[in-house]
């Protein structure tokens, strides 16, 4: 295999790994925007299914990268493409997504959409893809940022996990086949006062109380504000 293919193990690895950043920060813990909020905002489950797609294709384009990097994992510098691959993810989504299509932008709730856009363009995509450049012309990383970057993703982490402070609100989506008794009592259960559920009554939204945890253990699959990806794991119980 030569270099040039080589390289494309890093830059798909790369991109997937991208991909997955946006879809596990901005569309599940921040719920900043989902794929698709553009087209069909109003429709949780539409937009669940389509992150859901959406990670699907990541993990399509992780397993390729991996193929090719386990055929020739005794060549070349991984490292330079992973960077580029990981710009060149937030660059395309950039134009494609927020620019041309306009499925989504980085805050659908800002009145300055494209402040957000560009920050985020500039800190994940320009950034990476100009370190990966340098390192693969020879150029070595400044040895203080990888601590920096370090402190900036577990940072961001760490603010992402945390509740929104400023909504006595959170909302929860159970599991398919849960009746709307289950779940109001799952939402009693933890001490929370009902104040909206949709027409199948799986799709909840309740004031007070406390345990989003618990109640992934009581056939929540999604709860705002936990800050943690368990609920994902209930659809093993589907």
């Amino acid at each position: 295999m030569s270099d040039g293919r080589f390289s494309w193990a890093g830059f798909l690895l790369g991109f997937s790994l991208g991909g997955f950043f946006d879809g596990i920060l901005l569309h599940q813990i921040l719920q900043w925007h989902h794929l698709l909020s553009a087209v069909n905002g109003a429709d949780i489950r539409f937009q669940v299914a389509a992150d859901g797609y959406f990670h699907a294709l990541m993990y399509v384009i992780a397993a390729v990268g991996l193929w090719l990097l386990w055929r020739e994992r005794e060549r070349g510098r991984v490292l330079p493409w992973l960077l580029i691959g990981f710009g060149a993810w937030h660059m395309a989504d950039a134009l494609l997504s927020h620019w041309i299509t306009g499925i989504h932008r980085i805050r659908m709730d800002s009145d300055n959409p494209l402040f957000w856009d560009v920050l985020w363009l500039v800190v994940f995509g320009l950034v990476p893809l100009a370190l990966g450049w340098m390192m693969r012309r020879g150029g070595r990383m400044p040895p203080a940022i990888a601590p920096c970057l370090a402190a900036v993703v577990l940072g961001a982490g760490a603010w992402a996990a945390q509740p929104p402070k400023d909504s006595p609100f959170t909302t929860v989506l159970f599991a398919p086949g849960t009746s709307s008794t289950e779940a109001m009592n799952a939402v009693a259960g933890v001490g929370g006062r009902i104040a909206w559920t949709d027409t199948t009554g799986q799709l909840v939204v309740f004031e007070g109380g406390a345990g989003g945890i618990e109640l992934i253990g009581r056939g929540a699959i999604l709860v705002s504000g936990v800050g943690l990806p368990a609920g994902c794991y209930g659809w093993a119980r589907v």
